[in-house]
């Protein structure tokens, strides 16, 4: 039989060991739901970033990605370069396509996102561009 589970942003712990060589500056991460907590297939998460952080161009091999903008403005990172974005963007990445976001405002930006296939970073297959170390 299935079991629901249930959790609360404030009982959930910043994800640890994101570095920045791998594209991750200056964000607070938080993994929701995942393999670990819910038994899932798949990543609920919230991220935070504070002015001028960024999640850096990168791609998930092995699942598709969405996010949405919460709270404040910055931009979507693309394989062709920065689209602006803000509150209410929705954004969906599939499998192999590069995306990131970065904070341009002075203002903290919320992001509930999610990854679809994957349970964990690991298995997410993340990749940053040829050149840099990248984490998997």
């Amino acid at each position: 039989m299935s079991k629901m589970y249930r959790t609360n942003l404030k009982d959930v712990p910043r994800v640890e060991g994101l570095k920045r060589e791998d594209g991750w500056i200056n964000m607070h991460v938080q993994f929701l739901i995942d393999k670990t907590s819910a038994g899932a297939d798949h990543v609920v998460g919230w991220t935070v970033l504070k002015p001028g952080a960024s999640h850096e161009r990168h791609l998930h091999k092995n699942c598709d990605e969405f996010f949405i903008v919460l709270k404040g403005k910055g931009h979507i990172i693309t394989g062709d370069g920065l689209e602006p974005a803000g509150e209410g963007d929705v954004v969906f990445s599939p499998r192999g396509c590069w995306h990131g976001f970065n904070n341009t405002s002075s203002d903290d930006v919320v992001l509930v996102w999610g990854w679809m296939g994957a349970g964990s970073i690991e298995a997410s297959g993340y990749e940053v561009p040829e050149g840099k170390k990248g984490r998997h």
